[in-house]
């Protein structure tokens, strides 16, 4: 017997979930399919447990620092087994809300089990205790995120090697860390066992860290992880990795191979497409596996849409919280929603925090945009110097005729907060002077604003 639905979510990450809940509230009988955890990448496996291990490693900096603020703490110590307890609670009382938020809801089926296609918006479904559904649906949501990507070294699949999930369920501080990767995951991680006590080296193939941001703001981000005692290697690429006694080596054209204990790939993401038949469904996909979409998430097949990180867009949980907004409007709402020209604004958890929104000034350049450009040391923010915590910069770029704001980068204490700020003022279009002019309290991270803006008359 195939069963019939209104519509079928594959995957209940940050878009899957509330979709299927929007649509069973709007009497639409619906079947969420989840092969793992309910709650996705961020909950089980990104943002949630990673800051919460983030906020362990900043306690112990700032244990060793204390003498700075006046206060003898004492030699500081980190157990792993409480940190890894600690993220674990978390990530639990999460998982445990985003259960009970779809169980037991009425119009709402929670299939356990993997999902492939058998055909147009037809699908089986192979359950968890064995069982297998035949399932059919109006309309078909594909939310099945990605996973971290392993690249072709040689020796690298002969050697132990950590990723983004099981880094985390280390019970020890690994006495040497090797990064393979210079974006947010292995710059995050770096960081976080740089304070937990590990040596930490960071092999990078590319000219900096970061390549989406301007140059300046990469130089100054290597500086702080190198001050931070971060071992940095910017074009470095790793050709060879093997085991040698308790050590792994990386041969990566430096003079001598990089040598550790354990390792982490942090090298990119790999969307979570091939094993979902989508040839049977007529579904297209890109040479990396991801699913192209247009403007309302629409895959090539009408009546088959793709949220979230496996359709290639940002891979950030608020745009794929927002993916399912834009499905929501249009097909529960009659509205006529878009991905485009949409703001995707993100912070980078390393400390300090890395707040950006808008375009940065390489990219206005490249294409022939007029701008204006201001920054400023985080040193002469009064906020930053009372708290001792001074390191970065901030930095705006506008339109010198319109005088709107075009992108803004807040590398420093609370940067996403401080970045949020500046986007709203974009999403009201406000020209920079009203946050120049603007009075805010006193001392504040906020107020910095006006001295910013100030320096573009």
């Amino acid at each position: 017997m195939t069963r019939h639905y209104d519509a079928i979510v594959i995957g209940s990450g940050q878009g899957g979930t509330p979709l299927a809940r929007a649509f069973a509230a709007a009497k639409k009988n619906t079947a969420l399919i989840e092969r793992d955890q309910v709650g996705g990448t961020c909950i089980n496996y990104g943002c949630t447990p990673t800051k919460a291990m983030v906020a362990s490693a900043e306690a112990a900096y700032q244990a060793r620092r204390a003498d700075v603020y006046g206060v003898h703490a004492g030699e500081v110590s980190v157990d792993m087994m409480k940190v890894r307890e600690r993220k674990r609670n978390v990530v639990a009382s999460f998982r445990s809300g985003s259960e009970r938020r779809v169980e037991h809801v009425e119009h709402l089926d929670l299939l356990r089990g993997d999902a492939r296609f058998t055909g147009n918006k037809s699908l089986a479904i192979a359950l968890h205790d064995g069982a297998t559904i035949n399932a059919t649906a109006d309309v078909v949501f594909i939310d099945t995120g990605t996973r971290s990507a392993i690249p072709h070294i040689d020796g690298l699949s002969d050697v132990p090697h950590l990723d983004s999930t099981s880094i985390m369920e280390l019970d020890a501080v690994p006495e040497r860390l090797i990064v393979l990767g210079g974006g947010y995951v292995g710059l995050e991680f770096g960081q976080m066992f740089r304070r937990f006590g590990s040596h930490v080296t960071i092999a990078n193939r590319g000219p900096q860290l970061l390549p989406r941001e301007d140059p300046d703001i990469a130089e100054q981000i290597l500086g702080i992880l190198r001050e931070d005692g971060i071992e940095v290697h910017n074009r470095t690429v790793a050709t060879q990795i093997r085991k040698r006694g308790d050590a792994i080596e990386v041969d990566a054209g430096l003079d001598e191979p990089i040598r550790g204990t354990h390792l982490l790939v942090a090298t990119g993401r790999v969307p979570n497409t091939e094993k979902l038949g989508l040839e049977q469904a007529g579904v297209k996909t890109d040479s990396h596996g991801f699913i192209p979409v247009n403007g309302n998430l629409e895959t090539n097949v009408p009546g088959i849409y793709a949220l979230g990180d496996v359709n290639g867009g940002p891979m950030f949980t608020h745009i794929s919280y927002d993916d399912f907004r834009i499905v929501k409007s249009n097909l529960l709402e009659g509205k006529s929603a878009t991905t485009e020209g949409r703001m995707v604004p993100y912070t980078v958890f390393i400390d300090p925090q890395l707040g950006r929104i808008g375009q940065t000034e390489t990219e206005l350049r490249r294409n022939g945009r007029p701008v204006q450009v201001a920054t400023m040391p985080m040193s002469y923010v009064a906020r930053a110097l009372e708290t001792d915590q001074t390191r970065g910069s901030m930095k705006a770029v506008v339109d010198p005729d319109t005088k709107q704001i075009l992108g803004f980068a807040a590398l420093g204490m609370q940067g996403g907060e401080i970045a949020a700020m500046v986007q709203i003022a974009m999403m009201g279009r406000l020209p920079y002077t009203a946050l120049r002019d603007g009075i805010f309290s006193h001392p504040t991270l906020s107020e910095a604003l006006n001295n910013l803006f100030a320096q573009l008359g």
